[in-house]
């Protein structure tokens, strides 16, 4: 412990957390008298041989029974808690490393534990790199040369007006992709986003392959929100199986029970909120493309569930392999968040 955690109360006022009103506290779900091992820091005390020995227990994720236990025990003993879970259980945040946008933050590089600052510093970078896209078979994601070189021939007057992308130059056009701008540049033969004031290639192999894609393959205005339908009505159902399942796993385990961290992440990238389910939203990849991703929360009794659905007319631009890169690069961004 920190020498009594002397420094803990100056942490904690240096903090500026959003406070929820009490109404909103949600408590994770879990079985009284199974105790989880994985602390709200991070640590797992399961592995710990003062745990094995009885001297201390793990704290528990930020916004379990056992985390609140934890800290009236600090109080009591030690006059003030750790800051770290004081935090986490303030801001309703079950484990730091995976549901705080803001880590690592101050409470982490103040204190003298429980890592060291060679592994915040690799945190830090490391989430701001974007992740490599890989195919379902392990292989890295890239886009063909004779790809670019059909697209090349497309009128892009044409396009924009089918697409809603905006032309800026005789070579390049302009999309939102859920939050931020992205230009395909048909000479560079790459997509690129804004670096200070100038736009520079940027190494988005998913979203490159997926808009070459949609580019290639789009010819009509399509109605959308008119049929939505899910994967298991789509043409090619049949893929989404095995190894080109979407990527959804992730989402029910960071957002399954942090219903208000999927609507922030959603509201984030854009996302529209729809009527469908315990949180819902309709998320524009592209103008003219929506995906709309349901979640239902997990509690005691029942396990949390989210499902992607798509208007009927994405088959219209999008093979299933296609498809399924889309949803995986939006879920990606949904799990990234909003970050520092």
């Amino acid at each position: 412990m920190w020498e009594r955690f002397e420094t803990a109360i100056g942490l904690l006022k240096a903090l500026k957390p959003r406070p929820l009103k009490p109404e909103t506290r949600n408590l994770t779900p879990f079985v009284e008298g199974d105790l989880m091992p994985t602390g709200a820091c991070g640590i797992n005390c399961d592995v710990c041989k003062l745990n094995l020995l009885g001297t201390c227990s793990s704290c528990g994720p930020g916004k379990s029974l056992q985390a609140e236990r934890k800290l009236s025990a600090q109080k009591r003993l030690l006059g003030s808690p750790c800051p770290i879970l004081a935090c986490a259980n303030l801001n309703q945040i079950d484990y730091c490393l995976r549901d705080c946008t803001q880590f690592p933050c101050d409470n982490f590089k103040m204190g003298p534990y429980p890592f060291s600052k060679g592994f915040l510093n690799m945190q830090e970078r490391r989430l701001k790199e974007r992740l490599p896209a890989t195919a379902p078979d392990g292989s890295r994601v890239s886009v063909a040369d004779v790809y670019w070189h059909e697209l090349q021939q497309k009128d892009l007057a044409s396009l924009c007006n089918l697409t809603l992308f905006t032309p800026i130059s005789e070579y390049q056009i302009q999309f939102r992709f859920l939050q931020e701008d992205v230009v395909v540049d048909f000479a560079d033969r790459c997509l690129k986003r804004l670096e200070g004031d100038q736009w520079q290639k940027t190494d988005d192999s998913l979203l490159e392959l997926v808009t070459v894609m949609y580019l290639l393959n789009v010819t009509d205005i399509y109605p959308l929100g008119n049929d939505i339908v899910g994967v298991k009505d789509l043409k090619e159902s049949h893929f989404f199986q095995g190894p080109h399942v979407l990527k959804i796993d992730p989402l029910i385990e960071r957002f399954g029970c942090d219903l208000m961290g999927f609507k922030e992440s959603a509201e984030f990238l854009g996302g529209e909120p729809t009527d469908m389910a315990d949180a819902a939203y309709k998320l524009q990849p592209f103008p003219r493309i929506h995906l709309y991703f349901l979640l239902w929360e997990g509690d005691a009794e029942f396990p949390p569930q989210v499902t992607v659905l798509f208007d009927r007319c994405i088959e219209d631009v999008f093979a299933a392999d296609a498809i399924w890169a889309l949803v995986n690069r939006v879920s990606t961004a949904l799990l990234q968040g909003p970050g520092k």
